[in-house]
């Protein structure tokens, strides 16, 4: 079965209400790192310890990603996808409140666009969702992009696909004005999977084996919460107010234990980084872009009481 159009756009995704608290934060931010940080004596310690100590906890903002998130939805036999064949393409985030320490969320997904990028080539598949508190106020927009590799060419037969979108624009040639070196854990993957992804490619060795890997890689989304560690650290001094837009693209898979360089380039309160696993010199988060505010509103408190 091939992908269908207009199955696909109207799609029908449940809404979910995810509630969390202070614990599932924590152990989030300990996943991606911050432990290390909060223990460290760099003189950064206190900035990290407020993400993994719930006296003035605050949530990192990439947490959103994982919030609400509508599963493995595109395994469904009506959705006409080949599963096996899917990889995380790109992510991107906008918060529009900082996210609270803990409290309750619900998601509402959409598909955004389905797009032919030829038979020899797959599909793209962009899923948009929203995330509201108890009150309906809006918290952030979160916005997956799937690379479905065996499903190409299905606008052959007339059928509709959208416009592909605009390409994340490519960082600088000059060098970067800073960077921000961590370390992941050995087993960062299985830190990284109680609070999302279980799929047993980052856990099991012969389920990577059969995936085409040497061992268990870490999950995209956790690469793309120690990004957003790299940021807060290095220009926003540990505030998760300050950050209130993360993109990426997925370029290389990451192994626990590696060292991840993130490198940044400052224009004013935009920047765009990448991020480089140094042990292998390969870049494995590409044509990032992050946008910074001084302005924290003054009707929400991104702290537990």
């Amino acid at each position: 079965m091939s992908i269908d159009y207009q199955t696909l756009k109207n799609w029908q995704f449940p809404v979910l209400q995810h509630a969390y608290d202070a614990d599932d934060t924590m152990r989030y931010a300990l996943a991606v790192g911050l432990g290390a940080a909060a223990t460290s004596d760099d003189g950064q310690r206190d900035g990290a310890l407020r993400y993994v100590y719930e006296a003035r906890l605050q949530a990192l903002p990439s947490m959103a990603v994982i919030l609400a998130h509508p599963g493995l939805w595109m395994g469904a036999p009506q959705a006409g996808v080949d599963l096996l064949k899917v990889v995380h393409g790109e992510q991107r985030l906008r918060l529009h409140r900082p996210l609270p320490a803990s409290g309750s969320v619900v998601g509402r997904s959409r598909v955004r666009a389905v797009i032919d990028k030829g038979r020899d080539k797959g599909a793209l598949l962009i899923v948009e969702r929203e995330l509201r508190d108890a009150g309906g106020e809006l918290l952030a927009t979160v916005e997956q992009t799937s690379f479905c590799r065996g499903d190409g060419g299905f606008s052959d037969a007339h059928t509709p696909a959208d416009a592909p979108s605009a390409p994340m624009p490519t960082v600088p040639t000059r060098a970067p004005d800073l960077h921000c070196d961590l370390p992941t854990r050995s087993e960062a993957a299985l830190l990284y999977r109680l609070s999302s992804d279980r799929n047993p490619l980052h856990a099991d060795p012969q389920t990577a084996l059969r995936a085409g890997f040497g061992r268990p890689i870490l999950h995209g989304l956790a690469t793309y919460g120690i990004a957003c560690h790299a940021l807060l650290r290095s220009c926003c001094d540990y505030d998760a107010s300050r950050l209130c837009a993360l993109a990426t693209r997925f370029s290389a898979p990451v192994y626990p234990g590696e060292t991840l360089r993130t490198e940044i380039w400052r224009d004013g309160r935009h920047l765009q980084f990448q991020m480089r696993a140094l042990e292998r010199d390969v870049i494995v988060l590409a044509n990032g872009t992050a946008e910074m505010t001084d302005a924290t509103p003054s009707n929400f408190s991104t702290e537990t009481p």
